[in-house]
C-alpha cells in the first residue's frame, strides 16, 4: 500500500513532454530485438519498460498502439546518444558540471524518499483513514439528469411534453439540451444555488414542473436516485492520505536537518543575519 517513489528519468512520456533525449540502459532480456541502431540493439523489453513506467498512458491505450511511436522515440534517443558520444560530449565542462549537479540532486531525492518511506507506513495511513471515517458526516446526495436550454418557453414546452408522456426525458435531452444531460451523483454545494434548491426538493423519479433559471439558462431536472454519502474505501483514500503524510514528513525532515546543523547566514552587505529568537 505504501506509495512507491521512483526517479523516472527514462520513460518515453518524459522524453516526449520534456523534449529531451534521455536513454536508460536496461538489462538485455530475451524478449526479441525491436531495432538495431548503428549496431546497437533496442529490445522489445525496453519498449515494454517505457510503457509500464507510464501507468497513465498504459491505462488509456494498449501496448501495441504505444509500440511504434515509443520505438521511434527510443531510436531517436539512441541516435542522439551515439552522436553525443562520438562528439566526446562526456569530456566537456558542461557535461561534467551537469553530471555533478544531477548526482547531487539524485542523492538528495533518494535520501528524502528513504526517510519519507520510513515514516509514511501502512499503519500511519490506516490511522489517518480511521480518523477520516470517525469524523465523516453523511450528506444527502442525488443522481440527476437535466435538460438545459436558453429559452424559458422551450423549457416549459419540454415540461409539457413530459407531463403528457409525449416523449421520454432522454429523447428530449438529446433533442434540446445544450449540455451533457447525465450529472451523476452530487451534493448540494456542487451546483449553483438555484439549481440545488429545486433539485434537492424533488422526490426520486420526479422532475420540476416549472423551468429553473440559472446563470447557464433554463433547466428541467429529473432526480433518478437519492442517498447519503459514505466514506470512501481505504484503497481510494490511501494515495491522498499518503501524499498528505509525505508532505508533512518532508517538512519534518527539513526542520530536523536545520535544527541539527550549524548554520550562518549573511545579507548582501556581508553582515551576519541573526536567527529569530524562539518564543518562550
Amino acid at each position: 500500500m505504501q506509495k512507491k517513489y521512483i526517479l523516472a528519468t527514462s520513460a518515453a512520456l518524459v522524453i516526449l513532454v520534456a523534449g529531451a533525449f534521455t536513454y536508460k540502459v536496461c538489462a538485455q532480456r530475451n524478449n526479441g530485438v525491436a531495432a538495431v541502431v548503428n549496431g546497437e540493439q533496442i529490445t522489445v523489453a525496453q519498449v515494454k519498460e517505457a510503457f509500464e513506467e507510464n501507468p497513465q498512458i498504459a491505462s488509456q491505450i494498449p501496448f501495441e498502439q504505444f509500440y511504434n511511436h515509443a520505438l521511434d522515440v527510443l531510436v531517436n534517443s539512441k541516435l542522439a546518444l551515439q552522436a553525443a558520444t562520438a562528439a566526446n560530449i562526456q569530456a566537456t565542462p558542461e557535461y561534467q558540471k551537469a553530471l555533478a549537479e544531477m548526482q547531487d540532486e539524485i542523492a538528495r531525492q533518494i535520501y528524502i524518499e528513504q526517510q519519507v518511506k520510513a515514516r509514511v507506513t501502512d499503519d500511519e495511513i490506516k490511522k489517518l483513514y480511521d480518523e477520516y471515517v470517525a469524523n465523516f458526516k453523511a450528506e444527502k446526495e442525488i443522481k440527476a439528469k437535466h435538460i438545459l436550454v436558453d429559452d424559458e418557453k422551450v423549457a416549459q414546452d419540454i415540461i409539457e411534453q413530459l407531463n403528457n408522456n409525449a416523449a421520454s426525458f432522454d429523447d428530449l435531452a438529446k433533442k434540446y439540451s445544450k449540455d451533457q444531460p447525465d450529472l451523476g451523483y452530487f451534493t448540494a454545494e456542487v451546483m449553483v444555488p438555484e439549481f440545488s434548491e429545486v433539485a434537492f426538493a424533488l422526490e426520486k423519479d420526479t422532475y420540476n414542473k416549472e423551468p429553473v433559471k440559472s446563470q447557464f439558462g433554463y433547466h428541467v431536472i429529473l432526480v433518478e436516485d437519492i442517498r447519503e454519502t459514505k466514506p470512501l474505501p481505504l484503497e481510494a483514500m490511501a494515495p491522498q492520505i499518503g501524499a498528505k503524510l509525505s508532505q508533512k514528513a518532508v517538512a519534518e525532515i527539513v526542520d530536523e536537518l536545520n535544527k541539527n546543523a550549524q548554520i550562518e547566514k549573511f545579507d548582501l552587505d556581508g553582515k551576519k543575519i541573526e536567527a529569530p529568537k524562539e518564543a518562550e
